[in-house]
């Protein structure tokens, strides 16, 4: 849900109905540290619809978890479904006299089926003896009120019937009757109307309208609250039923103000609209429940609960159940570890699931990429850090694998210490990303992928370092540590270039100070290169103790500028100036988000291996700054960073929440929010910063963290399936590391 943690705990007991709500208790000691209790974590099983049960109306489930779905065809059940695994419809054949029946409603009293035919109200529970007939020909509504009486309409004519029979015929001016229910606080019935609603007293038997006007469509009695919400075509209104009076102004600030349904759950307000459905929080604000992450089609045409902790969405397109379950981040992790090495492990690498068949996991096959180093390389760390903070024999196994494929980026070319972007086995260059840049070899089983780029070589020095650190194998140590030696000793020899197959330098792996001091002081490039080399010389020198890696540094500090580069404030960065050349002025059209992925990974080197401690408090300052730019963003690994530098200082809070709101569906649904009326957006800036306030993770379309967060809409219509590895396990698995996430409590 999209709570901060408090907000999460008020949740579970609001809407799961738990027995204890755990507050978030902080240790001891003055560094903060997150308590792993439970909180609420949600999913959907979506169950889609053919044209068999075409014309879907209304959903509920009883009290034995059986859901019926009501469509112009009959009554229908679900079938199969489970998370990631999408169900179906079929036609509810369970009670042979049923096929009979020309269902025009269905309700639920005392949590089991009650219907609606065009003879009588009547139930198979209660051993079958419900039957009332109601003698009004279309009866299309009705609603329970006390004692087993219901009020039936037609649309134009309502009958009172209990089992002493019909108590009352009366009949509706203006428009039609769309909807019934009751107050048991007033003893009235209301009755819903396009253009009104009224109120049907069982006891005088008199009707009276309440209020007036246009739109409406759907309404639901506030329990407790002695309110009746109104949802209309421009948002939704309450009513007192008390005082029979209209209870402050139309709210129209919602996701999408075009409402089709309305109803309560556990006190909390629930709403379909012709684009999603969404729930209204206690602070006022709202989740909101839009594309097939959560739901098979758009429109929403009924919302119910079934048990406490699921709520059917009925669709135009189908059922989505959204379960809303109680974890710990590390029982989220052990999913998502789960999922990475069942889908997107490929020769060692972490990689994505492509070509799939509308979300379809066992329709795709894993692809290569231009950054299987960088993704690899951030998988690898966040299992370094769980060995470090576990010492899990499966997490050393992992980086084992995942080290000898970075590894066998360095050996599968005959470039000294240059590693490929990526190796497959030859015989589909047609078919692998970025063909072009395939190279033969000497194996001929074997092609590798040439052009590599600085943030895969930051990504490399990156998790070699925290391999050499953390892991206590002292095999991987070594390898880790030869690797990064290699790696360094070819830039610096190579005048701080990255040399490819043709002797050339390849288009990004360049940090010389020629090139890097040729931008502007405004072009990002400039701070972020000199930032990255003297991450990576410092890395080299803290494990190799080559006096050269030292030496070059403090040359490019020193004499190039490079120390005043990287200190330079991330205020100052912007579009270049005119008359800048047309590459500086690519660089910096707008706010590059892999550029802060390429930071921030550079910053383990920057400050945890600085020469001096002297330096270490000018990177501090550096780094801060930066992190003080990106805590609009709320990434949860930009924060866990925060905390390697100031653990009093971060944001904690906002860490955890993208956590716990990272979804489980790591599927790239086509996601929209552009059209939505509950957020604050902002005009066209450098940074694309859509909205004062960034959306959960799990509204938003899926992205690597080198992806803006602020994108309100995207996708690929279900064709992809993203690793949790690089995503949600490494600021995770770093947070345990650091502390700053607690091993799970016990429930």
């Amino acid at each position: 849900m999209k709570y901060l943690q408090s907000k999460l705990l008020i949740l579970v007991g609001l809407l799961l109905g738990l027995s204890e709500v755990h507050a978030q208790q902080l240790p001891s000691s003055s560094k903060r540290t997150h308590q792993d209790v439970p909180f609420v974590q949600e999913y959907s099983i979506k169950y889609y619809s053919d044209e068999q049960s075409a014309d879907l109306e209304k959903v509920f489930a009883d009290r034995n978890g059986t859901v019926q779905i009501l469509g112009s065809k009959g009554l229908f059940r679900t079938h199969a479904g489970a998370f990631l695994y999408p169900g179906s419809f079929t036609p509810d054949k369970t009670y042979l006299a049923m096929k009979d029946k020309n269902v025009s409603s269905i309700a639920t009293v005392e949590d089991q089926f009650v219907y609606l035919d065009d003879k009588a109200v009547f139930s198979n529970a209660w051993a079958g003896t419900l039957y009332l007939k109601h003698e009004l020909p279309g009866a299309k509504h009705f609603a329970h009120g006390e004692d087993f009486t219901f009020l039936v309409s037609n649309g134009s004519s309502i009958h009172l019937v209990n089992q002493e029979g019909i108590l009352y015929k009366g009949k509706i001016s203006g428009s039609p009757v769309i909807g019934i229910s009751y107050d048991m606080a007033t003893g009235r019935y209301l009755l819903l109307a396009e253009n009104k609603v009224m109120a049907f007293s069982a006891d005088s038997k008199k009707l009276q309208t309440l209020t007036e006007g246009s739109g409406f469509t759907s309404f639901v009695v506030r329990e407790g609250k002695n309110k009746l919400a109104v949802a209309t075509t421009d948002g939704y209104f309450e009513w007192d039923l008390f005082a029979d009076k209209k209870v402050g102004a139309k709210n129209n600030a919602l996701p999408l103000p075009s409402l089709t349904s309305l109803t309560e759950i556990n006190g909390l307000l629930w709403f379909g609209s012709e684009r999603g459905a969404f729930m209204q929080k206690e602070d006022g604000g709202f989740n909101y429940y839009f594309g097939e992450r959560w739901l098979p089609g758009d429109k929403v045409f009924h919302i119910s609960q079934k048990n406490e902790d699921e709520v059917l969405i009925l669709t135009d397109k189908g059922l989505g159940k959204l379960v809303f379950m109680s974890q710990t981040l590390a029982e989220k992790a052990s999913f998502y570890s789960k999922q990475v090495r069942d889908r997107h492990i490929r020769h060692g690498f972490n990689a994505t699931l492509v070509q799939m068949e509308k979300g379809n996991v066992n329709s795709g096959r894993i692809k290569d990429s231009d950054n299987d180093g960088l993704w690899t390389s951030m998988y690898l760390g966040g299992e370094a850090f769980r060995y470090a903070a576990t010492g899990s024999a499966d997490a050393l196994q992992n980086v084992k694998e995942s080290l000898d494929a970075m590894e066998r980026l360095y050996t599968i070319n005959d470039i000294e210490g240059f590693p490929a972007r990526s190796f497959s086995r030859s015989g589909f260059k047609d078919q692998l990303g970025g063909s072009v840049h395939w190279q033969d070899a000497s194996d001929p089983e074997w092609v590798w992928k040439a052009t590599t780029s600085s943030d895969e070589v930051i990504g490399h020095v990156f998790v070699f370092g925290v391999i050499a650190e953390l892991v206590d194998n002292e095999a991987l140590r070594q390898q880790a540590i030869g690797l990064l030696d290699q790696l360094m000793t070819h830039i610096v020899e190579n005048d701080w270039y990255l040399i490819d197959f043709d002797g050339k330098h390849t288009t990004w792996g360049r940090w010389n100070p020629e090139y890097v001091n040729g931008f502007p002081t405004m072009v990002g490039d400039r701070k972020l290169n000199s930032s990255n080399i003297v991450a990576m010389l410092q890395t080299a020198y803290h494990f190799t103790g080559k006096e050269i890696f030292k030496k070059e540094a403090y040359k490019l500090m020193d004499k190039h500028g490079y120390l005043e580069n990287l200190m330079r404030p991330m205020e100052g960065i912007g579009k270049a100036k005119e008359g800048s050349d047309d590459w500086a002025a690519m660089l910096s059209e707008s706010w590059n988000h892999s550029d802060d992925e390429m930071y921030f990974l550079g910053y383990w080197g920057l400050y945890r291996y600085a020469f001096t401690d002297e330096l270490k408090e000018k990177y501090k300052e550096t780094i801060l700054d930066h992190w003080e730019a990106e805590r609009p963003e709320k990434d949860g690994l930009w924060n866990i960073f925060g905390a390697l530098v100031d653990r009093e200082n971060f944001d904690l809070e906002e860490a955890v929440w993208y956590l716990q709101e990272y979804p489980l569906d790591m599927i790239s649904w086509d996601v929209k929010n552009s059209h939505r009326k509950d957020i604050e957006l902002l005009e066209a800036n450098f940074r694309n910063q859509a909205t004062k306030e960034v959306l959960p993770p799990d509204e938003l379309k899926l992205r690597r963290h080198n992806g803006n967060r602020f994108d309100l809409d995207g996708g690929n219509k279900g064709m992809e399936e993203y690793s949790a590895g690089d995503i949600w396990l490494l600021p995770y698995w770093m947070g345990r590391y650091l502390g700053v996430i607690s091993d799970p409590a016990s429930k």
